[in-house]
């Protein structure tokens, strides 16, 4: 998978992502779901367990920076 088709792939948080914390997401790709260590994109604070969040970079082969994807 190349990074320009994980960019604003759309999952959830699974564990809990925030300033030095690596957390987790689940994000629906190639036909099921795959979890994602994930960082917070710069600027985002903490962001909590069950979040809808979206993805922003792409480190391959597991890891994600996210932002939440809607306001709260």
């Amino acid at each position: 998978m190349d990074d320009a088709s994980m960019v604003g792939l759309v999952g959830r948080v699974t564990g809990t992502i925030g300033p030095g914390l690596v957390g987790e997401v689940i994000v629906r790709v190639r036909g099921g779901a795959e979890h994602f260590l994930a960082y917070a994109a710069p600027g985002t604070g903490r962001i909590e367990s069950g979040t809808v969040v979206m993805v922003v970079e792409y480190l391959p082969p597991r890891t994600v920076y996210v932002t939440a994807a809607y306001d709260s």
